[in-house]
């Protein structure tokens, strides 16, 4: 099966799992076995974490790192991926759940699967790399704010108070703290998180993330501390797979909301997996199997009541230090978190929730990068800038605005960067085969332009301001072979100009029009409008003798003697196009 709209598109035997996948999980399994189990363990915090900032409670971040790590594992497009509820997502998640309520989360996370799988179809993958990196970097700092103030009602061991914006909720949870403190949550969530980053530091392939919400969970138990609220009550199991979430009512007002969670999960996932390949030798990802495999786990994943998944890059980085070599240590850790769904319920809804905020504060924490935003900060001023309001709009905004908001901005100061490149610049006429006399008399009657760089709406316009102020000559020569490109803004410009030069009684002549650009002009009539007058020219010495001629009918110069009137060479052609 294949599908085309308007060009080739992938076929679906492409994105299904094939022998090299089955080969590659047997070259290595023990260590695929340890790097998953060692995954597992980092993954389960935050599966419970990510599942309970979401809104719909620990046992749906279970399942999402369940499901959805296994199908992105088994028909995802890296070996190295592993799958689940992550922060960006659950920012996305928010305020959907305030405005639509579970079931409009599970909705929307079916039609994004549909989505994806849809883009995968449709070779949309290789698209996701022209995201510049500024805009990723800003996105992610926004990201790990937004992540870490999210935690403060579970740090400070309040109710969570009303509100979609995280700034007011942030604010709300700190005003009720102030009436009635609990210091016991904040000891906790701020113990964990010193155990996770001072660990990661001392001893980075040891899971202190674990062992800190097993020492806080064991302390609030002997203790008997009332104040360290747990999880509560986890269901031995997956949920049966169900559709009974569906309102197919609702599908209109929750499509823009899919679309966001979509785009999402392709990001952060090809995002994640051109990490992984970073991180080794001889792995490379295929950008459209990674989002026909997102596609599938996100639409089995609202069926066991999962939130939304993407690519996690922190578990996937853990499992290429681990070892990993192949998707069987994917595949592990969702069986490993599995066991554990089914086996040691009980114990997991015990953990108290400060301590998983402490887990997520730290991730936060480590999701800034200082050296990688300091350097983009240094390289430019326009770098800089997008990193800023990608970063305050993801704060302030959301997620999808943010990256819409970058890349715009991103957008509008390459084209202002690429336009300044675009020169007009006055160029003294070749000597050619003419005699010093010839040559001065040629010089002041023809002026000659050489036209550098890109020739397009952002900066057309600059150039017509220059080249309409050409001084009074009667013939003006414009190179063009140093044209990179040229639209259809250009093409009219240029147009525009030549019309106005003519008025004045200005001939416009042109030479090394670019083949490939010819259509563009005369699309607009510009290339009509200079072969009228017999302007257009292969080359310039070409374009200076057909000026001279030009000038001997206008009887401002004699004809040339029989003798110099002798073609030019190929030679003397070549250079001065």
């Amino acid at each position: 099966m294949s599908v085309s709209f308007g060009r080739p598109a992938v076929r679906l035997t492409a994105l299904l799992p094939g022998r090299t996948d089955l080969a590659e999980m047997r070259r290595a399994p023990r260590r695929d076995l340890l790097a998953g189990l060692t995954v597992a363990i980092v993954a389960l915090p935050l599966a419970l974490g990510f599942g309970v900032s979401s809104g719909l409670g620990a046992e749906a971040g279970l399942a999402t790192a369940v499901i959805a790590g296994a199908l992105a594992a088994v028909f995802g497009g890296s070996n190295l991926q592993v799958s689940g509820p992550t922060g960006a997502m659950t920012v996305v998640l928010v305020p959907i759940v305030t405005e639509h309520g579970p079931s409009g989360v599970l909705t929307v996370g079916l039609m994004a699967g549909v989505m994806l799988v849809a883009l995968a179809l449709f070779r949309a993958g290789k698209y996701m790399q022209y995201v510049p990196a500024p805009v990723v970097e800003g996105f992610t700092l926004g990201i790990a704010c937004v992540i870490g103030l999210q935690q403060i009602p579970n740090a400070l061991g309040v109710p969570k108070p009303e509100g979609d914006r995280v700034l007011v909720v942030t604010w709300r949870a700190l005003a009720e703290f102030a009436q009635n403190p609990n210091w016991t949550a904040v000891a906790i969530a701020l113990a964990v998180a010193a155990m996770m980053l001072i660990g990661a530091r001392l001893r980075p392939t040891v899971p202190f993330s674990i062992l800190a919400v097993i020492a806080a969970t064991v302390v609030a138990q002997v203790a008997g501390l009332d104040a360290a609220k747990p999880i509560g009550d986890l269901p031995s199991g997956l949920p049966v797979p169900s559709l009974a979430f569906l309102d197919l009512g609702a599908l209109g007002s929750l499509l823009a909301p899919a679309v966001a969670v979509a785009a999402l999960a392709a990001l952060e996932s090809l995002l994640s997996a051109s990490v992984a390949d970073g991180m080794t030798v001889g792995q490379k990802h295929d950008p459209d199997r990674e989002l026909f495999g997102q596609g599938l786990a996100n639409i089995a994943a609202p069926l066991f009541g999962g939130v939304p998944a993407t690519g996690a890059i922190a578990r996937t980085a853990v499992n290429v230090r681990t070892g990993a070599s192949s998707r069987l240590a994917s595949l592990v850790h969702a069986a490993i978190l599995t066991v554990i769904v089914f086996a040691a319920a009980p114990l997991v809804s015990r953990i108290p929730l400060a301590a998983l905020a402490g887990v997520l504060l730290a991730t936060a924490i480590r999701m800034v990068e200082v050296g990688s935003l300091r350097a983009m900060a240094k390289s430019t001023r326009s770098d800089a800038l997008v990193l800023a309001l990608t970063a305050v709009a993801t704060l302030a905004l959301d997620l999808v605005y943010a990256v819409i908001i970058g890349l715009v901005v991103a957008g509008a100061l390459a084209l202002r960067a690429v336009a300044k490149q675009a020169r007009l610049e006055e160029v003294p006429l070749d000597r050619g085969d003419h005699s010093v006399e010839e040559h001065a008399l040629l010089a002041e009657h023809i002026v000659a332009y050489r036209v550098d760089g890109p020739l397009f709406f952002a900066a057309a316009h600059r150039f017509l301001l220059e080249l309409a102020e050409v001084a009074d000559v009667r013939v003006v020569i414009l190179r063009m072979s140093r044209v990179t490109t040229i639209d259809a803004t250009g093409a009219l410009v240029l147009k525009d100009v030549v019309e106005k030069l003519n008025r004045r009684g200005i001939v416009v002549m042109t030479s090394g029009i670019h083949p490939g650009q010819r259509q563009v002009l005369y699309s607009v009539g510009a290339l009509e409008l200079l072969s009228r007058e017999g302007g257009e020219y292969a080359t310039t010495p070409e374009a200076i003798r057909g000026a001279r001629t030009h000038l001997e009918g206008a009887g401002v110069m004699p004809p040339l003697p029989a003798q110099a009137s002798r073609p030019v060479s190929q030679e003397t052609e070549e250079p001065v196009r």
